[in-house]
């Protein structure tokens, strides 16, 4: 297989959520990447939104490099069909090794620990510690109370706006994914456009 086009490191949740279009999106970003060369960096995990993600990428012709823990590998949780896993000793070492193999992140929607590395990249983003796009797939809604909060703490003058601009926000996968990549710099429009 050649070198990905691009890598979209994917934050989503172990389980599959309430609402079958929780799943369709999962599956919907794993084609666009897979159909498109590219690659998901992503948790390692072979449960919920995540190994849907992941599975659906591979079917679609794409690489997948899962970054997992050993406490969790333990517990049977780690996706071994992925092109790549990488067993790492804590939380932190996969969060940083996830990062850096990542063009752009996007995050799709999950639990505390998909809120969680979503605020560390928007953190390190407008901290100045990288400059790559970062996303959140609202689907069905699904982070409308979040992004209500995130506006009052604006309003709060707790945020700026230009923190708000940091991040893209889009419930379509077909709008959100090309503009991550091609803000990232490494896909051209004319390629996106011929799939």
């Amino acid at each position: 297989m050649s070198e990905p086009s691009f890598s979209l490191c994917v934050y989503c949740g172990s389980r599959p959520g309430a609402q079958p279009a929780y799943a369709d999106a999962a599956r919907a970003v794993g084609r666009w990447i897979g159909q498109r060369g590219g690659q998901l960096v992503y948790g390692g995990g072979r449960n919920g939104l995540m190994g849907l993600v992941a599975d659906t990428t591979l079917q679609a012709g794409g690489r997948v490099v899962g970054v997992i823990p050993k406490a969790l590998v333990e517990k049977e949780w780690a996706h071994h069909g992925c092109s790549e896993l990488h067993v790492v000793d804590t939380m932190h070492e996969r969060k940083r090794l996830m990062a850096e193999r990542a063009d752009a992140f996007l995050a799709l929607p999950g639990g505390i620990g998909t809120f969680e590395e979503f605020f560390e990249v928007w953190t390190w983003r407008q901290l100045g510690y990288h400059d790559k796009p970062v996303g959140l797939l609202n689907v069905d809604g699904y982070y409308d109370g979040l992004l209500g909060f995130l506006r009052n703490s604006v309003q709060a003058q707790f945020m700026g706006e230009w923190q708000m601009d940091l991040m893209r926000v889009s419930p379509d996968v077909d709008a959100l994914l090309p503009e991550l990549v091609q803000s990232a710099g490494l896909a051209p429009e004319s390629r996106l456009d011929e799939i």
